[in-house]
């Protein structure tokens, strides 16, 4: 077996999609013996579950958690190989909105919604959807809401595309109606007292 064996170089594909099954060789021309074991470093930390007696490293149905910089040595040996960039692709996910202030129009005014997720490559297309309506109701990662409503964003790349929850913008009408019912309920026996002594006083008068 070598000295040193300075020579180590890992071969990875550059881009993977999650869910794919990959290949990480670590190769190099010292004449190793049939017992030499490789350690297999990620982001400069060593995985210690894979000391392996041959010089392959298998990743299976690889995840997002699995992206990072590779790098692999010969136990014994304190040379260690330069790192190669392993970038694990996939889908949108975590799709959620984010809504601007406390999500109720003014009148001449309107709510800024923004669709966030989290994906490789970054989402670029984004389209935005009112429930029950079947016609995306605009486009770009922001929309602003200029009628009440629940609305949901759907974020694409690629790989695929995932929608998010809905959110309901409220329009001030729809407030101002509901604070009215809210004080006819809250006062409501107090107004019919009201209105049953003024309609006794109206028969006294009578």
């Amino acid at each position: 077996m070598c000295v040193l064996c300075s020579d180590l170089q890992v071969e990875s594909p550059e881009r993977v999609t999650e869910g794919d099954s990959v290949n990480l060789t670590c190769k190099s021309s010292c004449a190793l013996t049939d017992r030499a074991t490789f350690i297999w470093y990620r982001n400069s930390q060593p995985l210690t579950e894979r000391r392996d007696r041959n010089n392959e490293l298998l990743l299976q149905s690889v995840r997002r958690e699995d992206s990072g910089r590779y790098s692999c040595a010969v136990d014994g040996h304190t040379h260690i190989s330069p790192a190669v960039q392993l970038n694990v692709t996939y889908p949108p996910r975590s799709v959620s909105v984010l809504m601007s202030g406390s999500g109720v129009i003014v009148e001449g005014d309107s709510v800024t919604l923004n669709c966030i997720s989290d994906s490789n490559p970054p989402a670029l297309n984004f389209s935005w959807f009112k429930e029950k309506e079947t016609s995306a109701v605009g486009s770009g990662q922001s929309f602003s809401a200029l009628q009440s409503g629940r609305f949901y964003c759907q974020a694409h790349n690629q790989h695929g595309s995932q929608r998010s929850d809905a959110v309901t913008v409220t329009g001030e009408a729809f407030i101002n109606t509901l604070l009215y019912l809210h004080i006819i309920h809250q006062f409501g026996e107090l107004i019919m007292m009201i209105f049953l002594f003024q309609f006794i006083m109206l028969l006294v008068g009578m």
